[in-house]
């Protein structure tokens, strides 16, 4: 039976820290390369990005609405609706609102709720396993997504099948959810086998989906409704209402939803499929040596066993000598080195960070921002080196500082430079002085990113010197320009 194309619903506004200092707030792992050459949430829209599936809507937030949309577009991929969160409020608001806009347009049709930070080793399985589960989501069912457990793994929920359930149905009844277990208990359900991790992955119709939250979830329902009736346009982006979003639950769509709703299945996924909730997650897909060591970039491995080494900087080599049992990640900012029995407890260690106030817990060294991105070569007490990357057809708002003066030499591409009431284009290995106080803006005017290097000086050097005229990014909250 044929089914109309599948939405995806790719959520990603979350901000990992148990895979820090690659993963962090400004910068979560799903933007990342964490295995191959595409971050996680690029894998996720190109696997569904297929005959079926329609264009993804993308739920996010403001932060990371640029983000989104410049990944996509790298690898070839239009979204259909980005939705901007005016703050995080857990997965049940978010599929929720997603819902209600596919809704809109057919109330019948058929959404694959997917996180974006998850990986899947063969997208062709992956998508037969969803089409598996089209014809009982189209018929009210919420069809969830198993995987064949190959560990007594206690780092997921479980799945639990009704005792004689075939697996390789195309979906049979769900008899209920699991917390995460203990190692004891795991095991227990490992030797069963009616036991599947619970990959986080939902199939329904928008109608079915709407129905359990007014059934469930009233008052969710309808705060959801109002901030999806009152969101407004930005740049492209359909921003929900901040008063409505503000009074919905911060609440899961598993607690909300699943564990109380009585027309769940699940279709069993038999490929190889894993979160990345950890370093070690991350050590277990990985090209491991005959000792179990992985190294990633400039990492070289002597005498290790079971040691993972990455270097995320290529300027930085990376040497494990006589490691057993170690985690080290080395970046420009930050190192992490760890017994590969303490990693799990990387979250606790970021807390301990922000009490702290050592600014790597949350931010990376490249600062991303609408028109690109920038990164501090080198830092004094008065002057300060940047590198700094325009995307093509983007400008920087129209500013100037009160503490400062800046050089800029383009190293790559074309900048259109405004200084004052001149206008000019500035060409590879040309440069430009902007003096302290003057109006000034930079923009790519091209078709291929613009990269230039910028050296400023003066008494104070913050990102916060700095005066706005005109910015064509600030009409939405959080804009950076």
């Amino acid at each position: 039976m044929s089914h109309p194309d599948i939405v995806p619903v790719i959520l990603c506004g979350g901000s990992g820290t148990r895979l820090w200092p690659l993963s962090r707030k400004s910068y979560p792992k799903q933007f990342t390369q964490l295995i191959g050459d595409h971050s996680l949430y690029q894998q996720a829209a190109a696997r569904l990005t297929c005959e079926g599936f329609a264009a993804p809507v993308i739920v996010t937030n403001s932060d990371f609405r640029f983000i989104v949309t410049q990944q996509l577009s790298a690898i070839g991929i239009d979204p259909g609706t980005v939705l901007i969160e005016p703050e995080a409020r857990n997965t049940a608001p978010a599929l929720l609102a997603a819902a209600i806009v596919i809704a809109k347009n057919d109330p019948d049709a058929l959404i694959l709720a997917s996180p974006s930070d998850h990986y899947i080793q063969d997208a062709s399985q992956f998508r037969d396993s969803v089409r598996k589960g089209a014809t009982a989501a189209a018929a009210g069912q919420i069809v969830t997504f198993g995987i064949t457990p190959t560990r007594p793994e206690t780092g997921y929920g479980y799945l639990e099948l009704d005792e004689g359930a075939a697996t390789d149905a195309d979906a049979t009844p769900l008899k209920g959810f699991v917390e995460k277990p203990d190692s004891q208990n795991a095991a227990r359900m490992i030797a069963e086998g009616r036991f599947l991790w619970n990959s986080g992955v939902f199939l329904y119709s928008a109608r079915t989906l709407m129905d359990a939250f007014r059934t469930h979830a009233p008052e969710l329902f309808e705060n959801v409704q109002s901030a999806v009736t009152q969101a407004r346009s930005d740049l492209g982006f359909l921003r929900l209402d901040a008063q409505a979003w503000a009074r919905c639950d911060d609440v899961s769509v598993d607690f909300a939803i699943m564990e109380r709703a009585d027309n769940l299945s699940v279709v069993t996924h038999p490929g190889d499929w894993s979160d990345l909730g950890g370093w070690e997650a991350v050590r277990q897909h990985m090209d491991l040596d005959d000792a179990g060591v992985g190294t990633h970039g400039a990492a070289l491995a002597v005498e290790c066993r079971e040691t993972l080494l990455r270097s995320e900087n290529d300027s930085l080599q990376l040497v494990g000598l006589g490691l057993d049992n170690i985690v080290v990640v080395a970046m420009k900012d930050a190192v992490l080195v760890a017994d590969r029995n303490h990693v799990a407890d990387l979250g606790e260690v970021v807390k301990q960070m922000r009490a702290q106030q050592i600014a790597q817990a949350d931010t990376s060294p490249r600062d991303f921002r609408p028109w690109g991105f920038f990164e501090t070569l080198t830092l004094r007490d008065r002057f300060q080196v940047k590198r700094i990357v325009v995307n093509p057809g983007a400008a920087l708002s129209l500013q100037s500082h009160v503490h400062r003066s800046e050089h800029w030499i383009v190293v790559a591409g074309t900048a259109r430079v405004t200084v004052d009431d001149e206008v000019k284009l500035v060409s590879e290995n040309q440069s430009v002085y902007v003096p302290l106080g003057v109006v000034h803006r930079m923009e790519n005017p091209g078709k291929v990113a613009m990269e230039l290097i910028e050296v400023q000086t003066g008494t104070y050097l913050g990102e916060d010197d700095i005066i706005r005229y005109k910015d064509v990014y600030a009409c939405g909250q959080g804009a950076k320009g």
